[in-house]
């Protein structure tokens, strides 16, 4: 890794290349492929990443049975919900730089243990502060299972169409996870019991540690240096602050003194940590030129955005239909379904898109799809109908929605280090999480400000509920408009980023000529 001495190793490894002919490829600075059962890995793969998409969304529509049979009072049932974002994105940056650390096999079986037994935690919690608990123990596993993900993706397939379709499938997982939890959400809680959502994970884990245990290899990158536990703690510290500033944001006004204060630490401790890891730290977290290509950081701020939009677009629509519609959680759940369909389809098409037109033009196409889809959101109101009113902008938005993930997610981790692999997913998945608590917090300050408008303008109070969430809808669509002009202008088009990717994998070489990092040797774990 960067900052460390040059090795001085003379001896042979113990494992050299055949004499007869050249050795054998590795991706991107060496790194051999890590298993014989790629197959094997995306399952891995894609189930965990639909336990912990599911996860997300899965309690919203029973959180109403959850404070009934718990006895929450109502200024602490969101925590129900913000207990599982804190955990999961404050600790996603350390949870991707885990499994670089101590092992892929390791990271992710330790990770769906602890899901699951937090999961079985929250199913028999008899108390509100046991469920919480339990939620923050999801959490924590999540941030470490989802960065994971991309982790295996890009040390078991090679970069090209191979890696374009495994990117593919994960983030349609990524993508419909969400809503697919919305929809087993209504089904679980109103045909058993809202305890259900948390016992269905453990068939999920089971499979999940019987795939994992079959195709994920104990192999792990030789460590280089002491960790960087300053920068873990700052780097976690700041998001951690970052997200309980902003979820803070629904009972303390923006100009409150507590709020402007935690957002403030955040900023603080966030420069702290920049400062730490480009001038003192001997092996940085977050190497300092990981960000200089233009794929990096584009791909970061454009899933930063795309976060926002999602979270908000999933939040808002449930509210319509249960505050406004009157739809009961069986309905609401179900009325998700053309959103997993359109996102599995966007998912699939978005290889064939990119392969023909380049990334940038599918990106700039697809984030102006989706925020056209927001705009016909944000024309629901009281007299709307499922079919046009909410299936026809649940369709569209998720069409583009499923074409932007693996676009680019595609884009963000080409030419990347294989050593590095577990960072950039920790770093995009951390995005994307900031970015979601962000527009919620944000775009629920502009709901709820349009409703009381409407509110003392004398309308009824689901009219004025529907213009609330209205505005947020137009809002969010704004958002994205700025996220398609961003790819516009910034992302890479095809012949540049091939000309980046080149550049990263000559750059890894030549740091593994000289000795400041090292490569991957077998272990037991």
């Amino acid at each position: 890794m960067p900052g460390t001495a040059p090795s001085r190793r003379t001896t042979p490894p113990a494992t050299a290349p055949p004499a007869a002919g050249p050795p054998a490829a590795a991706p991107s600075g060496g790194h051999e492929r890590l298993t014989t059962r790629p197959g094997l890995v995306l399952a891995t793969v894609s189930v965990c990443q639909l336990m912990v998409t599911l996860d997300a969304s899965i309690v919203n529509i029973a959180l109403p049975a959850m404070g009934g049979s718990l006895g929450f009072a109502d200024s602490s049932l969101p925590w129900v919900v913000n207990a599982y974002a804190l955990a999961f994105g404050g600790l996603l940056l350390l949870g991707g730089r885990i499994a670089d650390l101590v092992g892929h096999r390791r990271a992710v079986l330790s990770g769906l243990v602890l899901f699951g037994l937090a999961s079985v935690v929250g199913g028999f919690a008899q108390t509100p502060a046991q469920l919480v608990a339990a939620r923050a123990g999801q959490g924590v596993a999540a941030a470490v299972l989802a960065p994971i993900g991309l982790t295996l993706i890009m040390v078991t397939f090679a970069e090209g169409a191979a890696r374009a379709r495994a990117v593919g499938i994960w983030s349609m997982v990524t993508a419909g996870g969400s809503a697919l939890g919305v929809l087993l959400g209504g089904v679980l809680t109103d045909l058993l019991d809202w305890r259900w959502v948390f016992f269905v994970n453990a068939p999920i884990v089971l499979l999940g540690l019987a795939l994992a245990v079959r195709s994920v290899a104990a192999v792990r990158p030789s460590p280089t240096g002491r960790p960087d536990v300053l920068g873990a703690v700052l780097g976690t510290g700041a998001t951690t602050v970052l997200v309980l500033g902003l979820m803070e944001t629904e009972r303390h006004p923006w100009g409150s003194g507590r709020t402007l204060g935690t957002l403030g630490a955040a900023v603080l401790l966030g420069i702290l940590f920049l400062l730490w890891e480009t001038r003192f730290a001997s092996a940085p977290i977050v190497r300092p030129g990981l960000l200089r290509g233009r794929t990096a950081w584009v791909s970061s701020l454009l899933v930063t955005l795309l976060g926002a939009g999602m979270l908000a677009g999933f939040y808002f629509c449930s509210l319509f239909l249960q505050n406004v519609l009157g739809y009961g959680p069986l309905a609401a759940g179900a009325a998700f379904l053309p959103f997993c369909a359109g996102t599995a389809a966007g998912s699939m098409l978005a290889g064939r898109l990119t392969a023909r037109y380049g990334g940038r033009a599918t990106l700039t196409g697809a984030l102006l799809l989706t925020a056209l889809g927001m705009l016909w959101f944000g024309a629901l109101d009281l007299d709307s109908d499922y079919l046009t009113g909410f299936a026809g902008p649940s369709i569209v938005t998720s069409l583009g929605v499923g074409i932007c993930m693996v676009a680019n997610t595609a884009m963000g981790t080409s030419g990347v280090d294989p050593r590095e692999a577990g960072l950039v997913s920790g770093l995009l998945n951390a995005a994307r999480q900031c970015g979601g608590s962000i527009g919620l917090a944000v775009l629920s300050t502009v709901a709820v400000a349009a409703t009381r408008r409407a509110a003392a303008d004398g309308d009824a109070a689901r009219a004025a509920l529907a213009a609330g969430y209205d505005r947020a809808f137009v809002v969010t669509a704004g958002v994205l408009l700025v996220a398609t002009l961003l790819a516009l202008l910034f992302a890479p088009s095809r012949r540049s980023a091939d000309r980046t990717a080149a550049a990263t994998g000559a750059g890894a070489g030549a740091a593994t000529a000289t000795g400041t990092a090292s490569a991957a040797k077998p272990s037991r774990q």
